[in-house]
């Protein structure tokens, strides 16, 4: 089974399947599609974290493929330049690009396929073109102007003859086939063994051609942002040279009979953790599943755990015992009232004191710092859901379950071509991720040469009674945690199946700070898909939620596959008309 949010990614993975490779092998050919057919969404310069079951193994790992700030991105540094948050775009945000390591690392140890093998797919869709979806058009057209005016190199990529493509059309990008045909050959003619090629490719990556273009383009050009100036890049070869993806072992917590399983607190993965803890001293079944009761508390312990996320979450020595611990949650889940908190309420674990970020203030992007007012910021951030409800996209997701019983949970995004200018000899660009370090010290996610920012980017593994049961996840920037708990708890509380869970209408808070520039918070807003009882949204009004009503199909983009005793399942969104799964 493969499910993933774009149909040709789900197709190439099952033909993996179909050809004896695993769901390792599966899983990578699918994600390097993902970046040709989602190219706003992600692409080769991004991250990926993912969350693995090896029969092999009979465990779970993390992969962590999520790069480094450079080590010459100082607090000091920005400030020097007038900046106060990183700007959400161009190259001043960018980290090490993860994701080419992170999949390699994952196809080295545990797949079966060779590099041309799980490239190909991805050089012929770069090579011939993919159809245009209207996000892709959409997205395209709203930095036409910023393309235009300012990121050349940009324009001549994604703007063919000028103009913005038309939905339906075909999109090329044949300078990134030349990049992966080029890591292809130099991999073959370095070794005759596939890990030596794997190897091979990892180092032309981030020693080779790609790194020497990387840092030539990083430091030697210079490029208006988010800022409203123009700035260069800090990302050196030595920053690439010197970053290698890892095995972690994931966090975890016991649910009704079901372990999840997230990555570290570098990203903000446990907070699906911590808002389980606190869900689990209520009676969710006898609230009723999507009652107003049930919404409200759901939406309470979202606000209580992401402030925990604000105040706690870093590539640091996070309390994660402590913020796990019953006791600790017993005490925080007395701060769930009957009314809507508009505060934000980080805890003190063992004693220890919070410490927040200063803030912009709340509202839109006219109050937030570091914003010069030279020019409206275009392309910032990783916004799911608009101000005004309309859903952008942000990220991509891939779940594989193979025969074998190996199951893949990955979230790959960043370097979206709306992030930053394509470097011209490579056809993508850099990602932005550096945008969720905090240009304060002191704090867990204070930016620090060579350590993660606290990413977004979080997919799901659960066992049940012990045994690989469900790989998850969705995109959608600070809300993956919460739609991606609420399918859960559909399926746990609301009895529902894989796809009535991914199809159930969808909510989720947007009462604590984004993670994206310019960092700007809602307390108290509620979004909510009208398909909601409207008993239920009136209810929740009356006990103070700033309840926003979205489209009846606007929420979420969830994919899952399963082992469910002798069956595979699988889930996909059906919103966009873009996900899909497909198994035999």
């Amino acid at each position: 089974m493969v499910a993933s949010t774009h149909w040709l990614a789900s197709a190439t993975g099952m033909g993996v399947l179909e050809r004896g490779g695993n769901a390792f092998d599966a899983a990578v050919a699918a994600g390097f599609v993902l970046q040709i057919a989602e190219p706003h969404l992600n692409g080769p310069g991004g991250e990926v974290p993912i969350l693995l079951w090896s029969e092999a193994d009979q465990k779970v790992s993390v992969v962590c493929g999520q790069g480094v700030a450079p080590a010459a991105a100082t607090i000091e540094r920005y400030t020097e330049l007038g900046l106060d948050v990183v700007p959400g775009t161009g190259l001043l945000a960018a980290t090490v690009p993860g994701a080419f390591g992170g999949w390699m690392l994952m196809l080295e140890r545990w797949g079966t396929w060779s590099l041309a093998d799980v490239l190909a797919p991805a050089i012929h869709y770069a090579e011939h073109g993919v159809p245009v979806l209207d996000r892709i058009a959409a997205t395209i057209e709203s930095v036409e102007g910023l393309f235009n005016d300012d990121w050349p190199t940009s324009a001549a990529t994604w703007l063919p003859g000028g103009n913005v493509p038309a939905p339906g059309s075909k999109l090329a990008n044949p300078v990134l086939a030349a990049t992966y045909r080029r890591l292809v050959a130099e991999a073959t003619a370095a070794s005759s063994t596939r890990e030596g090629q794997l190897n091979a490719a990892r180092k032309a990556w981030y020693e080779g051609f790609v790194a020497e273009a990387v840092a030539d383009f990083s430091a030697k050009t210079a490029w208006r942002d988010s800022s409203g100036e123009v700035h260069g890049g800090l990302l050196t070869g030595d920053d690439l040279a010197g970053w290698s993806a890892t095995v972690e072992e994931p966090l975890t917590y016991d649910y009704h009979g079901h372990t999840v399983c997230k990555t570290g607190a570098w990203g903000q993965g446990p907070v699906f953790l911590q808002q389980l803890a606190l869900l689990s001293g209520f009676d969710l079944d006898a609230m009723g599943y999507l009652s107003a009761d049930y919404v409200h508390t759901v939406a309470e312990a979202a606000k209580l755990a992401f402030a925990d996320r604000e105040a706690w979450y870093g590539d640091t020595d996070v309390p994660m015992s402590d913020l796990l611990s019953e006791a600790y949650n017993a005490e925080r889940r007395r701060l769930i009232g009957a009314g809507a908190s508009l505060e934000l309420r980080p805890g003190a674990p063992g004693g220890r004191a919070p410490r927040l970020p200063d803030f912009p203030k709340p509202g839109t992007a006219s109050n937030a710092p570091g914003v010069s007012g030279a020019r409206s910021p275009q392309g910032v951030g990783e916004p799911t859901v608009a101000r005004n409800g309309a859903v952008k996209g942000d990220t991509c997701h891939v779940d594989v379950v193979d025969r074998f019983g190996n199951m893949v949970s990955a979230t790959p995004s960043g370097g979206w071509l709306q992030s930053s200018p394509t470097i011209p000899e490579l056809g993508f660009c850099l990602g932005t991720r550096a945008q969720m370090f905090w240009l304060q010290d002191g704090l867990p996610a204070s930016l620090r040469p060579g350590t993660r920012p606290r990413t977004t980017l979080s997919p799901s593994f659960a066992l049940r009674e012990g045994r690989p049961w469900l790989a998850f996840g969705t995109p959608g920037g600070d809300q993956q945690d919460q739609w991606s708990l609420n399918f859960f708890l559909s399926v746990v509380h609301g009895k529902l199946n894989l796809q009535e869970a991914v199809d159930a209408p969808m909510f989720h808070s947007e009462h604590f700070p984004s993670s994206f520039f310019p960092r700007g918070s809602r307390p108290g807003v509620l979004h909510a898909e009208n398909r909601v009882e409207a008993g239920v949204l009136a209810e929740l009004r009356r006990r103070g939620h700033e309840v926003e009503e979205q489209g009846p199909w606007s929420l979420g983009r969830l994919s899952a596959v399963a082992r469910d005793g002798d069956f595979l399942k699988a889930a996909a969104n059906p919103r966009g008309a873009q996900g899909y799964a497909a198994g035999r």
